[in-house]
């Protein structure tokens, strides 16, 4: 099969991106050039089996807010078909690409720059009655109601302002949740059954989603930010990477929405991961310190794909097994690729900083 080279504007992404989004989030599109790394990210995959019809979707980056600035991808593929597409809820852009079944190797390689600098304040802003509902409404795996909003009201109790509220339950989240080694991936996002189990351990789809979930139910606008570490942190080892490789370094980051203020960067996550990882008690005071940047900040060491939670991928023949898009995707007529199995799925991932 011919090998094809593609590259596409980011302008001409087939699918415009949803105006509540774009209103959203416009205000950060022409930032100032002070704090900007810039990195190369390269996926390459090889599918196992070369003979059967498979469909693959890469997530990609694009530009967010004040802290993210997404070049066009481009990308080789052997498949019959690449495009850029984007789901319909959320606008969350990634790589189609699709094996009909003809005899030759099911590659694709993508290269995408993004440029990404810390983040310490939320951008002013306000939401319209629709963003505000659309950032406050469940999801399958986000929902408000039963235990979760019982959560939220109790924790929140007394508490007047959605920022004092937001921190209210922020702290909450650090002291009750705990990062649990076992758990793959970075977990499944599934806030219900993390409560009603009473042992809230988990990783950062569960943590920061649970941070997410019980905001929305406290009438917080929230949402998670999946993505990926791209470099070494400043802060502690193991919140960044080590190397090129970074096939196993996604990682999941929340936000809510504070009136006149904008939206607000949280990762209680972060600070349950140094107290397991760095083996300090909760109480020392460098996590201390972390707790308290925790909510309001992010190290620029990382990349957002989307925000899109119970994501539905445009042409899949059914619901994929996460309930995001933080990793490579493929489907075969022989059922999902294991995402989290990058040597079975065949797939690496490698991050390099670059010249601005």
């Amino acid at each position: 099969m011919k090998r094809r080279l593609l590259l596409q504007a980011a302008a001409a992404m087939p699918l415009a991106a949803p105006a509540w989004r774009v209103r959203a989030e416009g205000a950060g599109d022409a930032p100032s050039d002070a704090g900007w790394r810039r990195f190369e990210l390269t996926t390459r995959i090889t599918l196992a089996d070369p003979e059967s019809p498979a469909t693959l979707w890469v997530p990609l980056a694009e530009t967010l807010g004040d802290y993210q600035r997404a070049e066009a991808p481009r990308w080789t593929s052997g498949g019959q078909s690449s495009e850029l597409v984007r789901d319909e809820r959320y606008g969350a852009p990634m790589l189609r690409v699709a094996w009909r079944g003809a005899p030759g190797a099911h590659t694709a390689d993508i290269v995408q720059v993004v440029s990404a600098r810390d983040r310490a304040a939320a951008e002013p802003a306000s939401l319209s009655p629709a963003e505000r509902d659309f950032w406050t409404a469940p999801t399958a795996s986000l929902p408000t109601d039963g235990i979760v909003r019982a959560t939220a009201e109790r924790v929140t109790a007394g508490i007047e302002g959605d920022r004092a509220r937001l921190r209210a339950l922020h702290e909450w989240v650090v002291e009750r949740t705990f990062r649990d080694p076992e758990t793959r991936g970075c977990g499944t996002g599934d806030i219900r059954a993390l409560l009603e189990s009473g042992r809230l351990g988990g990783k950062c789809a569960d943590i920061n989603g649970l941070m997410v979930g019980l905001a929305r139910a406290a009438g917080i606008p929230a949402r998670d930010v999946y993505g990926i570490r791209v470099a070494g942190s400043r802060q502690y080892p193991c919140l960044g990477t080590s190397g090129a490789t970074v096939t196993k370094a996604q990682h999941c980051r929340a936000e809510a929405f504070v009136e006149g203020a904008g939206w607000l960067p949280l990762d209680p996550a972060d600070v349950r991961k140094v107290v397991l990882e760095a083996k300090l008690p909760v109480d020392d005071p460098g996590v201390a310190a972390l707790r308290a940047r925790s909510f309001g900040a992010w190290e620029g060491n990382w990349v957002g794909f989307n925000h899109a939670t119970d994501i539905a991928l445009p042409g899949a023949p059914h619901p994929m097994n996460a309930n995001f898009l933080m990793y490579p995707c493929a489907m075969t007529p022989n059922g999902e690729a294991d995402c989290l199995d990058p040597a079975g799925f065949r797939y690496d991932i490698a991050s390099r900083q670059v010249a601005a």
